[in-house]
């Protein structure tokens, strides 16, 4: 948010798409920005933030002094705007883009190309007016890394994840769109069973290229009703469904605190494990060890309504 006492300053270094726009701040006016969407890049780290100056994409003195500037930027397009959205401007890759296609990175058209780049559309979030270096820097860089597994996930489905194939395989898009909705009810199973509480959902699947990892954080509420990211949804149901399409090895873990606090604050440790080898997940045949996090043999997602 802008600082009493000093000039605000707004760096347009890493947004994209209606640069000249996100310059002049005001309210919008009935119509103005509909059906646009604003998008920007976030250095998330110092670290990236020094290695960026190179390009001049920012002249900010420092890095907290971007981020507040960046927190003006996107409160302005939540103003003008219908949809805003970000996504972690990571230096490296931005490097090996504008060598790929011999773009000079200190153009702001390079940073707009990379930004706005399909291929990496998965790795945008909406933005809603989160506090900038609080929880949203951190979802930023884990989109990159859900964005990079889910275009792993694509390409072992031939693209059918995101549609690729266009309508000249049919047949295939059911078959990806099958396994995907097999692998949202075998979550939807997991979930419903533990009842309320605080958990953290890990799943790995063994797959061509490299294993598919995806983590969530769920909370889940007396009534059934559960909290989730939806970046880490979306990729958590990717995996399964890789894995269930392709029958691959896989194994998931689903460990926190079981219990609410309509049950007088009653909290128990709780860590259940599923394995995958062929085209469903049942209780795993004896006790796991996944990311550290130990668990016994869950329940039957088949008795689960």
């Amino acid at each position: 948010m802008s600082r009493k006492g000093r000039a605000r300053r707004i760096s347009d270094c890493t947004a994209g798409g209606f640069r000249s726009n996100a310059r002049a701040p005001h309210r919008r006016s009935d119509g103005e920005g509909a059906d646009q969407a604003f998008v920007i890049g976030v250095l998330t780290s110092a670290a990236d933030f020094e290695r960026a100056r190179a390009w001049r994409v920012t002249d900010a003195p420092d890095y907290e002094r971007y981020l507040a500037d960046t927190a003006d930027l996107l409160a302005e397009a939540l103003r003008r705007f219908d949809t805003v959205r970000a996504r972690m401007f990571h230096p490296q890759d931005f490097a090996e883009f504008c060598v790929l296609h011999g773009l000079d990175p200190a153009e702001p058209a390079a940073r707009d190309r990379y930004l706005l780049n399909p291929a990496l559309q998965t790795q945008l979030l909406a933005y809603q007016g989160e506090e900038l270096a609080g929880d949203f820097v951190p979802r930023l860089v884990r989109a990159r890394e859900n964005g990079l597994t889910l275009r792993h996930a694509d390409l072992i489905l031939d693209g059918g994840l995101y549609g690729a194939t266009g309508e000249a395989d049919e047949d295939h898009g059911r078959w990806v769109r099958t396994a995907h909705q097999r692998g949202s009810e075998v979550l939807r199973r997991m979930l419903v069973g533990a009842g309320a509480g605080v958990y953290e959902l890990r799943v790995r699947v063994d797959a061509p290229g490299g294993r598919l990892s995806a983590a969530a954080r769920v909370l889940q509420w007396e009534d059934g009703v559960v909290r989730i990211n939806d970046e880490d949804l979306e990729l958590v149901c990717a995996v399964l469904c890789a894995g269930l399409a392709l029958e691959l090895p896989g194994v998931a873990v689903l460990h926190g605190s079981q219990g609410s606090a309509a049950a007088c604050g009653e909290y128990r440790p709780a860590a259940w494990a599923w394995s995958s080898g062929g085209p469903d997940w049942a209780p795993a045949a004896r006790p796991v060890r996944l990311d550290g996090v130990a668990a016994q043999p869950g329940y039957s997602l088949g008795t689960v309504c």
